[in-house]
C-alpha cells in the first residue's frame, strides 16, 4: 500500500528561521521539496516550511508549484530589488482574517483609538510615556527628532562617519557604507515583520503612525524594535568597512534574529499595540453560520489557512 504524506501545515512564526535571500535561480518543487536550481543546474533544497519569508532578488523565477507550496506552509514570498532595497510585491501566506481586519480598521479609522495605539507604540519604543495632549502628527515629529539623535549617538559610539540618513533607491551603490548597512538591515526586519502581521491575520497597509503606503503597519511594528534589533548592528558592521556591506549586514541580522528570539516577540507585540485601543474585536455577523464540520486543530498562527 502506498504511503500518503500528511498535508503540509504551517509552523508557528516563533519556531522558524527568519529569512533567506535568493537570486539568480529558479524556484520549483521536486519530489515534494522546495528547490532552487541555478544557471548551472545545481539544485539546493530549501526547507521552505521552516522559514518565515523568502526575499527574491532580481534574476529569480518562481514556478506555480513553488508558489502553491509556499502558500500551504505559510512562507511569505517577497519580490525585492537589488540588495532588498525596494519591495515590488509580496505573496500572502494565508490571508487576513475578517474579524481581525475589521478590528484593525476600526482602531485606525477612529481618531481617539488611533491616538491610543500610537501612544502605546511610542511608550514601548522609548520606554516612557509620550507627552500628554499631543496629536499623532506632533508625536510623529517628536519621534523623528529622537530618531535622528539616536542615529547620531550610534555613529559616535561605533566611530562611523555620519552625515544623516540618506539613500537613493535608484543609485544603491552610490550611498555611503553606513546608510547601505542600515537599509539592508531594515529590509530584513521589514520582511519578517510583514510575514508576522499576515500570519496574525492583520493587513500590512492599515497603519497608525505611518499611513498611505502598502506596508504602513509593517513600518509601525518594525520601527518599534529596529533600534534594538538591527540599527546598532548595522553601525557595527559599517565600522568594519566590509567589502560587501549588504551581505555582511544580512548575515549579522540572521544571527541576531535567531539569538535575540525576535520572531517570538513580533506577534505578541502586534497584539499588545492594538490592545491599547481597549476595544473588543467585532462580533461575528448575525447571519454568519457556524461550520457544519469543525475545522481540525490548526498548527500555525491565526492568519494561516493551514
Amino acid at each position: 500500500m502506498t504511503d500518503v504524506l500528511p498535508p503540509a501545515r504551517p509552523i508557528p512564526i516563533k519556531d522558524r528561521v527568519s529569512m533567506l535571500f535568493l537570486r539568480y535561480g529558479e524556484l520549483d518543487v521536486l519530489d515534494g521539496a522546495f528547490v532552487l536550481v541555478d544557471e548551472k543546474g545545481v539544485r539546493m533544497v530549501i526547507p521552505v516550511g521552516a522559514i518565515v519569508c523568502l526575499l527574491l532578488e532580481p534574476g529569480t523565477r518562481v514556478s506555480h508549484a513553488a508558489v502553491v507550496l509556499a502558500a500551504r506552509v505559510g512562507t511569505l514570498l517577497i519580490w525585492v530589488g537589488e540588495s532588498g532595497v525596494r519591495l515590488y510585491a509580496a505573496g500572502q501566506p494565508g490571508g487576513a482574517r475578517s474579524d481581525r481586519l475589521l478590528y484593525q480598521a476600526k482602531l485606525a479609522l477612529d481618531d481617539d483609538l488611533r491616538l491610543k495605539v500610537v501612544r502605546r507604540m511610542y511608550a514601548i519604543r522609548f520606554g516612557e510615556e509620550p507627552p500628554q495632549r499631543r496629536s499623532v502628527d506632533q508625536l510623529r515629529g517628536i519621534e523623528g527628532a529622537r530618531v535622528r539623535e539616536t542615529y547620531r549617538l550610534l555613529a559616535q559610539k561605533y566611530r562611523v562617519p555620519w552625515t544623516g540618513r540618506r539613500y537613493d533607491v535608484e543609485d544603491w551603490d552610490g550611498g555611503d557604507v553606513p546608510n547601505r548597512c542600515i537599509s539592508a538591515a531594515t529590509a530584513c526586519l521589514y520582511g519578517i515583520s510583514e510575514a508576522a502581521i499576515l500570519a496574525a491575520g492583520y493587513a500590512p497597509a492599515i497603519g497608525f503612525l505611518h499611513t498611505g503606503k502598502p506596508q504602513s503597519f509593517v513600518y509601525d511594528i518594525a520601527d518599534i524594535v529596529k533600534f534594538e534589533a538591527v540599527v546598532p548592528l548595522a553601525f557595527q558592521v559599517a565600522a568594519q568597512n566590509p567589502a560587501n556591506p549588504d551581505r555582511a549586514t544580512r548575515l549579522a541580522c540572521r544571527d541576531a534574529f535567531r539569538e535575540g528570539r525576535i520572531l517570538k516577540r513580533l506577534i505578541p507585540l502586534i497584539e499588545e499595540v492594538l490592545s491599547a485601543g481597549e476595544i473588543e474585536p467585532p462580533e461575528p455577523a448575525p447571519e454568519a453560520m457556524p461550520p457544519a464540520i469543525p475545522l481540525p486543530e490548526r498548527q500555525g498562527d491565526a492568519g494561516h489557512r493551514g
